[in-house]
């Protein structure tokens, strides 16, 4: 290659220019490769820069957590331990209540098993009643449909007023004494001055059962007209039985007895013209109630009658007692003077008698004593 001293002028300027091009080339080459360089470098300090700041951040993040989770831990654990000795308190609260309400429930079950047990008893004891009272019908039912258990039924009946009114037989009353007709009245109550009074028993019931137990309105109508006529009848057939006869002793009535309080309400309720029809035939119709109160009201008359009539007796009874009274106070008197006699002879014995045989023991023992000085010895003891 020429010198560029002996080149054209031209080729000289290119060749500056070109080298100047190769120099500007060169250069920006060096640049980008110092550029590319730096940009690696910076890149490489970038990332060794966020390795680190991720190192840090890690260490920093691990040791936070570290942290926080140890504080969690402790909170948690604080947190559940006071949860927990809430969760104990309300639990025991809660047994508490249960327990409390299990007790409850234990005496309600308690009480109501007592209650099912005495309610049991009742409904045993309302059965075993009931059974009691079905027998009692039927025997009451048999009662009524014989005449002759309907009179024993009367009699006992009447035997328990009496009983409580404390009248005794062959003394207040008697049972199937005949009367001047011959017939023979249940019961004849002892009165003063020789006179009775008759009572009957016997009472007809048979329609009044049919009564009860009818289920239409005609047949009850019939069996209650049917057992009205056999009311009248049967008073219609004691009155003609003589058990009223004055010149016999009898007062001038007789009682009939019926035995049931319905059935005499049911009478007087139904036709009242059987109860006129009674007393003009001299009888007098006795529930057991009124029964009780007429028989009461007698005993209490006889009572009186008698007490009236022993009043002379009894003021007699006094005369003389008040006379034997006098003739005691005169003898207490004389015996009370000749015990004060006494007293005065005892009171001179104790008093005047008793000091002279003092003295008269004194002297003795003085005269002793004289003797056992002069040397006589002791006198020999008294036995």
């Amino acid at each position: 290659m020429l010198p560029a001293s002996v080149l054209p002028p031209t080729l000289s300027r290119m060749s500056v220019s070109l080298t100047v091009f190769v120099a500007l080339l060169a250069l920006g080459l060096g640049y980008v490769l110092g550029l590319f360089h730096m940009t690696s470098v910076r890149a490489s300090a970038k990332e060794r820069a966020e390795s680190q700041v991720k190192d840090s951040f890690t260490a920093l993040a691990a040791e936070a957590l570290s942290t926080t989770n140890t504080e969690f831990r402790k909170q948690a654990g604080d947190q559940f331990k006071a949860l927990a000795k809430e969760s104990t308190q309300q639990l025991d609260t809660k047994k508490e209540l249960i327990d409390a309400r299990l007790k409850e429930m234990g005496a309600t079950l308690k009480g109501l098993n007592e209650k099912s047990t005495q309610l049991t008893e009742r409904l045993n004891s309302n059965q075993v009643e009931m059974a009691k009272l079905r027998s009692t019908a039927d025997n009451l039912r048999e009662v009524l449909s014989s005449s002759q258990k309907r009179g024993q039924w009367g009699e006992r009946m009447v035997e328990d007023i009496l009983r409580t009114l404390g009248m005794v037989e062959d003394i207040n009353y008697t049972t199937q004494t005949p009367v001047t007709s011959g017939n023979r009245p249940d019961f004849t109550f002892i009165l003063p001055k020789n006179k009775t009074v008759n009572l009957d028993v016997k009472f007809p019931l048979d329609h009044y059962e049919r009564y009860v137990e009818s289920e239409g309105e005609m047949e009850a109508q019939a069996a209650r007209k049917d057992f009205l006529k056999a009311v009248k009848g049967h008073l219609k057939d004691v009155a003609g039985r003589g058990y009223v006869d004055l010149a016999g002793g009898t007062v001038d009535y007789m009682m009939v007895f019926i035995p049931n309080e319905s059935i005499y309400a049911f009478i007087h309720e139904s036709d009242s013209a059987i109860l006129d029809y009674a007393l003009a035939n001299q009888i007098v119709l006795c529930s057991p109630i009124t029964l009780y109160a007429v028989l009461s009201l007698m005993r209490q008359s006889v009572e009186s009658f008698y007490l009236e009539e022993q009043a002379s007796k009894i003021m007699s009874v006094l005369g003389e007692f008040r006379q034997q009274w006098h003739k005691y106070v005169a003898q207490a008197d004389m015996v009370d003077k000749r015990l004060e006699s006494v007293r005065t002879a005892l009171e001179d014995l104790r008093g005047v008698r008793t000091r002279q045989l003092d003295k008269r023991v004194e002297e003795i023992d003085r005269l002793r004593s004289g003797v056992d000085r002069q040397g006589l010895g002791p006198a020999p003891a008294d036995d």
